[in-house]
């Protein structure tokens, strides 16, 4: 089964803040599905942690490494992709787009074989998994009504942060922590991820050792991101002496970056993020590492309803993977999968066992959220008549979004969203 062309689409419209100092707006594109087409006629779909400018381009790159490639041997051929790449910036914008392609190679695999994709990846300890609601952080008032709200919804375990926290004073951050442990209660998780990734974050190891404290007082599953992401010897020193599990790694991109943090012993739990790391087949390695060297396999997901489904299938397949990380409040999570997600009376989420990744995209929402900005449409117009109809038929052209790896003459995603219509 041979790779023909690959598309790409990026989502745009409700892109949920991020908690960044230069904060997102919801036209701003940083999340970008990718859909492998076979000469078969079979899709396979991905996801990445990219704005769509950035894949099309790495797309236009790629493509004469996977054009005419095997389908059905994700491993090879995302390998292929990093080793050939080397010079043009690995790590980057090359690698998270190999993370869409892989994801979607696995998704391919499991229809081919109609295995869903964890037992691919080795065999299923699970047949559901608890997500925990992920939020900003705000005001103490506020964050409790939102929590108590999420709560109503059937989430038990939750991760608050960015925000305030860290940027003001110690007795802000405080607060806000009690005023969330209060409102999702003593029998719920609470994780508290500081944002150590934010541009000029201005806090050190000395702060973070202080509020480690501060959160095991309050009964703090996790401190995520307590430190910039390459202070690599403060995390060492952090992990020795807090008092709680510390928490990091969705920045980092590729495994052999994660191998010094994992084998030095920086974090408790490793969050390396599928859509970003070079996709399924670089994360179970992650994973498998960090078995090795006694640190949890917890993936970082705030991304899209796509990455969330290869989050729950490597859950499938990790016995220590407990936990996945959902995105409340986001289309792109809660709508982009046909019939949504749903929790069980227990704050549990049923992980897909069908074939692939066990999802399809909902036409509506996908034609809603890919429809790109006016200068995007000019951009379509431009293209000819051809494009101009696979607007009609989907809401945006992938060919136009993807000149390096797709024909122009059939709207992408259209075979596996018509499932969804059945």
């Amino acid at each position: 089964m041979k790779i023909t062309k690959i598309e790409c689409a990026g989502l745009r419209g409700a892109t949920p803040e991020g908690g960044w100092s230069n904060e997102l707006r919801p036209e701003d594109c940083v999340q970008t599905l990718v859909a492998v087409h076979t000469e078969e006629g079979l899709i396979g779909l991905g996801s990445t942690f990219t704005n769509d400018q950035l894949v099309r381009a790495a797309l236009a790159v790629l493509a004469p490494l996977y054009v005419g490639e095997n389908a059905l041997e994700p491993e090879r051929v995302s390998e292929k992709l990093h080793q050939n790449t080397f010079w043009m910036g690995r790590g980057g914008s090359l690698t998270h787009a190999i993370s869409g392609i892989d994801i979607a190679l696995w998704d391919l695999l499991g229809q081919v074989t109609k295995q869903p994709v964890g037992r691919l990846l080795g065999g299923r300890y699970r047949e559901r998994v608890r997500p925990y609601a992920s939020l900003l952080m705000e005001e103490p008032g506020a964050l409790a009504e939102h929590l108590r709200a999420v709560k109503a919804q059937g989430f038990r375990a939750f991760k608050i942060g960015w925000g305030p926290f860290g940027r003001r004073n110690q007795a802000l951050d405080e607060a806000i922590v009690s005023a969330a442990r209060e409102a999702v209660g003593a029998d719920s998780l609470l994780m508290v991820d500081a944002g150590g990734s934010d541009a000029f974050w201005p806090q050190g190891y000395k702060w973070a050792l202080r509020t480690a404290e501060m959160l095991a007082h309050y009964g703090v599953a996790w401190f995520e991101e307590a430190l910039p992401p390459d202070a690599l010897e403060d995390y060492v020193q952090l992990r020795r002496r807090a008092p709680l599990p510390i928490a990091g790694g969705e920045v980092l991109t590729r495994r052999q970056s994660f191998q010094p943090w994992l084998q030095q012993g920086a974090w408790d739990i490793v969050q390396p993020d599928v859509t970003k790391v070079g996709g399924i087949s670089e994360e179970r390695r992650i994973a498998w590492m960090a078995k090795e060297n006694g640190v949890k396999f917890i993936p970082h997901g705030w991304n899209t309803g796509i990455g969330l489904a290869a989050d729950l299938q490597l859950a499938y397949a990790f016995p220590d993977t407990d936990l996945v990380e959902y995105l409340t409040g986001s289309p792109f999570i809660d709508e982009l999968v046909a019939g949504g997600w749903h929790l069980d009376a227990e704050g549990m989420l049923s992980i897909p066992d069908r074939p692939g990744l066990g999802v399809s995209l909902n036409p509506e929402a996908l034609a809603k959220y890919t429809r790109g900005e006016k200068r995007l449409e000019q951009r379509v117009s431009s293209q000819g008549a051809t494009i101009a109809g696979a607007i009609k038929t989907v809401g945006q052209p992938m060919a136009a979004l993807c000149p390096g790896g797709a024909s122009g003459n059939s709207p992408a995603f259209q075979r596996r969203v018509s499932e969804s219509k059945e």
